[in-house]
């Protein structure tokens, strides 16, 4: 099963020059807290964009570029979509992180959106792709602690994807 988690902001911005705009701590914590222990998938320029292997995570780098190599065990290198069948399995839940041609690629086989909602604009060069609201039921909304750590008004918003009654 694929899910999607982000962090969006009002006008759809998810990030500027391969990074995250904003900084919420917390945002952070729950993505460290769902991810642990999954398969986490995602495009090339999202993983140079960490600030290393991500650890108890492993990772699936999805990539045009056939010689790009990671020396490390835990990172996979794939380079079409047909590849992660290989790493996958149906009955575990996996999670795809980014950027944006990423979600736009895999969000009409996601089952699940963990999604963090930040109501706030923000300039930016990458966008979470549209998608139809009404495919998808909300399961649990939180509101996020704003503080001095963290300073923009948020949410999260856990959605599953509908199914068509038969």
């Amino acid at each position: 099963m694929l899910s999607i988690i982000v962090a969006i902001a009002n006008n759809n911005v998810i990030g500027r020059n391969n990074k995250l705009i904003w900084h919420i701590p917390e945002d952070l914590k729950r993505f460290k807290r769902i991810t642990k222990g999954k398969k986490i998938i995602m495009g090339r320029n999202t993983f140079e964009s960490l600030p290393g292997v991500l650890p108890e995570r492993e990772h699936i780098v999805l990539t045009r570029d056939k010689n790009y190599t990671v020396d490390n065990e835990n990172v996979k290198i794939i380079n079409n979509i047909e590849e992660l069948d290989t790493y996958i399995k149906d009955d575990e839940e996996h999670f795809i992180i980014g950027g944006g041609t990423i979600y736009e690629l895999f969000i009409p086989h996601s089952s699940n959106l963990y999604l963090t909602r930040i109501y706030e604009d923000f300039k930016g060069d990458t966008f979470f792709p549209e998608y139809d609201e009404d495919q998808w039921e909300l399961l649990e909304s939180e509101k996020g602690l704003q503080n001095e750590s963290n300073p923009y008004d948020y949410d999260y918003l856990t959605y599953k994807r509908k199914t068509e009654d038969k």
